[in-house]
């Protein structure tokens, strides 16, 4: 086991962690914005809300999903730790600025800083909430053969055991289900414009972030080739880049929008 840890301790196992870690939480990022998405479906958050219960719920998607914490913790601050070393280790600062490096890798540091706040910031308005805090109840009936969803608010106060209470009739072929709507909580939250502004900032430095790292991840890989190297470039730049960012930053300016009447 010596080897492993002279390896991992070393500065190219350093860099070597960060990037498996770079990309295992790319991969988080697709699953988290494809359920995400459920908020545009124009259903009252039924959708949202039943993924909101399965993510929270299911035995091995809880412990997939603290494990993934700690890892985008463990990124982040080990991310932090490679930047102090790297300086600490320069007995004086270069005479000339590099030109070839972009504005993102210099400022890696300071973009995951402010994605460690929003990371704080994001748990604690919603997670935290949902998991412990007093969120309201919806009641969905849905049609079973037409699909038609009719959705009715729970009064003030109202709680259960679980999270979902599913119910079905098989004469009127309705499924009736309470659930504990993440939905609203949502969309109340984001008719702050400054939580809304502060998400869309966080997302530019998302967008920033995964545009250099994706790609020296894979560098640091050792997947260097003339053949690979402009398709991870264009799935760094237009997949994580800019495609994953503005699908995260389209639902706090989609429920402001919404809030103010304009969509």
């Amino acid at each position: 086991m010596s080897w492993i840890t002279h390896t991992l301790t070393s500065s190219i196992g350093k860099k070597l962690l960060m990037s498996l870690t770079g990309i295992f939480l790319c991969t988080f990022l697709i699953v988290h914005l494809s359920g995400n998405l459920q908020v545009f479906k124009d259903d009252g958050g039924y959708a949202f809300n039943v993924y909101a219960v399965f993510m929270t719920t299911f035995p091995l998607i809880k412990i997939i999903s603290y494990g993934l914490y700690a890892l985008i913790l463990f990124h982040a601050f080990w991310g932090l730790y490679l930047t102090y070393q790297n300086r600490k280790a320069r007995s004086t600062r270069y005479v000339y600025e590099n030109k070839s490096a972009t504005w993102a890798s210099r400022n890696m540091a300071v973009l995951g800083t402010v994605l460690l706040v929003y990371f704080a910031v994001h748990m604690g308005d919603f997670w935290y909430e949902y998991k412990f805090g007093h969120l309201p109840y919806t009641k969905y009936t849905e049609q079973l053969l037409t699909g038609q969803i009719q959705m009715e608010k729970m009064p003030v106060g109202y709680t259960q055991e679980v999270k979902k209470v599913e119910t079905f009739n098989e004469i009127a072929q309705t499924r009736t289900v309470v659930i504990k709507d993440l939905y609203q909580e949502v969309k109340e939250g984001f008719t702050n414009p400054f939580l809304v502004i502060f998400y869309l900032i966080s997302m530019a430095a998302v967008s920033f972030h995964l545009i250099h790292g994706f790609e020296s991840a894979f560098q640091t890989l050792g997947i260097n080739h003339k053949k690979y190297t402009p398709f991870i470039k264009f799935i760094g730049f237009w997949g994580f880049g800019i495609a994953i960012p503005v699908g995260f930053a389209a639902m706090p300016l989609y429920f402001y929008l919404k809030s103010i009447g304009i969509v």
